[in-house]
């Protein structure tokens, strides 16, 4: 049984899956795809990723970089590779 001086509630929740987020800032939108940020803005300008605008902070949608990423891993990845 833990005790408050330990730490074996820690140990346990390391466990637990991570929590991934619904948006990400632009930086780490571009470390996650592993791309710089001059091909993410024009990933956005194409409609490619879905972005929101909260105050002055561009926050992007991780289910359209899932997407994007899905959409480029299909049979007609080819094609669309070709219009990044």
């Amino acid at each position: 049984m833990p005790t408050a001086g330990t730490t074996e509630h820690l140990r346990k929740q390391r466990g637990s899956p991570a929590i991934e987020p619904i948006v990400m800032r632009v930086p780490d939108a571009c470390r996650y795809l592993g791309i710089g940020r001059s091909t993410l803005y024009v990933l956005i300008g194409k409609g490619e990723i879905e972005v929101i605008k909260m105050g002055s902070a561009t926050l992007v949608i991780t289910a359209s970089l899932r997407s994007l990423v899905e959409r480029l891993r299909s049979p007609n990845a080819q094609q669309a590779s070709s219009t990044v």
